[in-house]
């Protein structure tokens, strides 16, 4: 149990490194939250700091997902010993989990951060990037027939849950949980987009809206 709980710990406080406010230091202290929709996330840098600062934002987000992943379950930390008891996939999902919550809650930041889909990215290349084609073609899909950015990544973490019940072979119950999980919580996150989504006041992401053109 130290082990699971120390490294999901270490996951959480990855994850609540922004990318967005790491960048934004960097360019003389932007805060993008003080900006647009005041989300923490890499729309929203796009849209108010450019296409440069975005993919800083988007390469810090995706990066830690992918280390929460692929390196934390299997490190040696100091006075934490291994657990042989504990089952790898489970710390795995786990650390997943943490380390997107610690981007949507994060504790550096006042837990204000933004919505998880670029970090769940980078987490999904650690556990299995074969699961990101099927996400990834809905997000684009969505995206192209609504052109709402945020209902796109709520329907691809949703994709994300159903391609690891339905493509992993042998089945995996901590993945299926972990892509349960985050897909609650992406949706939660998103939940302001979704008001203003059914009040007709959400933007829409033209260049992709098919309709919008």
């Amino acid at each position: 149990m130290l082990e699971l709980a120390a490294k999901s710990l270490l996951a959480y406080l990855l994850g609540a490194f922004l990318g967005s406010l790491i960048v934004g230091w960097l360019r003389g202290g932007v805060d993008i939250r003080k900006l647009g929709s005041g989300n923490a996330g890499g729309t929203n840098a796009l849209r108010t700091q450019g296409i440069f600062f975005a993919l800083g934002v988007i390469a810090i987000d995706v990066g830690k997902g992918w280390i929460a992943t692929r390196f934390l379950p299997q490190a040696v930390l100091p006075g934490v010993p291994i657990d042989p008891a504990l089952d790898r996939t489970w710390l795995t999902a786990a650390c997943a989990v943490a380390v997107v919550l610690g981007h949507i809650y994060p504790v550096w930041y006042e837990f204000r951060g933004g919505k998880g889909g670029a970090t769940l990215v980078g987490a999904t290349l650690g556990v299995e990037p074969k699961l990101l084609l099927p996400a990834l073609a809905v997000w684009l899909v969505v995206a192209m027939l609504t052109g709402f950015v945020g209902f796109s990544t709520i329907c691809a973490a949703v994709a994300l849950a159903v391609a690891a019940a339905w493509l992993l072979d042998p089945p995996s119950t901590p993945f299926t949980a972990l892509y349960v999980a985050t897909a609650l919580l992406i949706g939660y996150a998103h939940r302001d987009n979704v008001r203003r989504m059914l009040a007709g006041t959400e933007s829409r992401a033209r260049r992709l809206w098919l309709f919008g053109r």
